[in-house]
């Protein structure tokens, strides 16, 4: 449990490292919004295009050897944004990024197995919420390390003259070996760990499709939309902070951590003894639509709620419209942890297939931010274009009230 907790952080602390890129390589390359959303893309994407061949080599390695391959392959994408850094070349980040998502990919194809078959079905959502709490904590940390690291002595990253943007390109080379080397080292420890290998027994009904199986199917939907979301309220804070002039924009994807940090903890305390696991998720959709509706409609001028809420790390003051954007990490943590429980319960040997399904869909973290990106550009105004994510809610809802319940698709 201690060795799948600390690749969550890794998890973690590697993916929301995104939120701190994003607005750091639209100054240093000059990207439109749409361009630097495609560091989502690249690195998502590589869930669903690197998802089947990570599973054929799981099947040949074992999943404790294909945890530490993981780890070597993110090592190696580390290692790419050193010339990526050096040459400023927008092509080399986005091959570096894919590397790091084919990486966690097959570490994430591993160990969450792992944490469904640690035990029991019913406390698989406080285990999940336990890892989920280390992601995110991790999530909190990365942009406030990537800010202190990277852009700490050069004022703020918007008002930065060519001759600066040079001095913090070269400044990504030193973090990135260090996380090269680091994780180099704890693909050593997994590999020679005592952790214990995974063991599926085959069955006459192996041979049934996973498709057949409309909660999973239904599951795998939710979870593509709402990694969407999550992925658009932790990366695109500081695109949307940076567009109405807030300073500092690069570590706020902390802010939206920390929300999420504080309902994972609600969800270790009340999940499944207090709060059902269906009732969490209903709850969490619902709460989304609230907060989107703040977004869109609520003041871009900085006022007390903002600092009160922002109060903990005395940085600065934000627009109402921002803090409701952190917010979502209320409304998105429970759900990830909900959805797969409510998924895989009962399917006995299939766990392991269906799994591998829901991970494909966190191809919604490549798909939707673009797409977001893209309606904010044409529209002009990001503000407004949060309300599509409403859609996102409305599926996750549907899963909560209705799609866990049916186990085949005949209605």
């Amino acid at each position: 449990m201690i060795i799948i907790g600390i690749l969550f952080f890794i998890f973690g602390f590697v993916t929301w490292l995104n939120g701190s890129l994003i607005p750091f390589l639209k100054i240093l390359l000059v990207l439109s919004d749409f361009q630097a959303l495609f560091v989502t893309f690249a690195f998502y994407i590589a869930y669903t295009v690197m998802a089947f061949p990570m599973a054929a080599i799981l099947e040949r390695t074992g999943y404790k050897n294909g945890m530490s391959l993981g780890l070597v392959v993110m090592a190696v994408g580390s290692l790419l944004f050193i010339p990526a850094a050096l040459n400023a070349t927008y092509i080399l980040f986005l091959l570096a990024l894919f590397t790091l998502g084919t990486g966690l990919t097959l570490l994430q194809t591993a160990s969450n197995p792992y944490i469904v078959l640690l035990g029991p079905i019913e406390s698989a959502a406080m285990r999940i919420s336990i890892m989920g709490l280390i992601n995110k904590s991790a999530g909190v940390l990365a942009p406030l390390v990537f800010t202190a690291i990277v852009v700490s002595g050069l004022g703020s990253v918007e008002h930065l003259e060519a001759t600066d943007m040079d001095e913090l390109a070269q400044r990504l080379v030193t973090p990135y070996l260090v996380m090269a080397a680091a994780l180099g080292a704890l693909a050593l420890f997994v590999k020679f760990s005592t952790l214990e290998e995974l063991e599926f027994v085959d069955d006459e009904y192996d041979d049934i499709c996973v498709l057949s199986y409309a909660r999973v199917v239904l599951g795998a939907i939710a979870l593509f939309f709402y990694v969407g979301i999550e992925v658009i309220a932790g990366d695109t804070i500081g695109l949307y902070a940076q567009g109405l002039g807030v300073d500092g924009a690069t570590s706020l994807t902390s802010f939206t951590m920390v929300f999420m940090v504080i309902a994972y903890i609600v969800g270790v305390l009340f999940i499944p003894k207090y709060l059902s696991q269906k009732n969490a998720l209903i709850g969490s959709a619902l709460l989304g639509i609230l907060f989107l509706l703040g977004v869109a409609f609520s003041s871009v001028e900085s006022h007390s709620i903002s600092a009160f809420l922002w109060g903990w790390s005395g940085v600065m003051t934000l627009p109402n419209s921002v803090t409701f954007v952190a917010l979502l990490g209320l409304s998105n943590a429970l759900v990830w942890p909900t959805i797969w429980p409510l998924a895989l319960e009962d399917l006995g040997k299939h766990t392991a297939k269906a799994s591998a399904l829901l991970i494909m869909a966190i191809a919604g973290g490549a798909l939707l931010p673009l797409a977001f990106g893209k309606i904010a550009t044409l529209s002009g105004d990001m503000q407004g274009s949060y309300l599509y994510g409403i859609i996102c809610y409305l599926v996750i809802l549907f899963y909560g009230l209705k799609g866990h319940k049916m186990n085949s698709w005949k209605l």
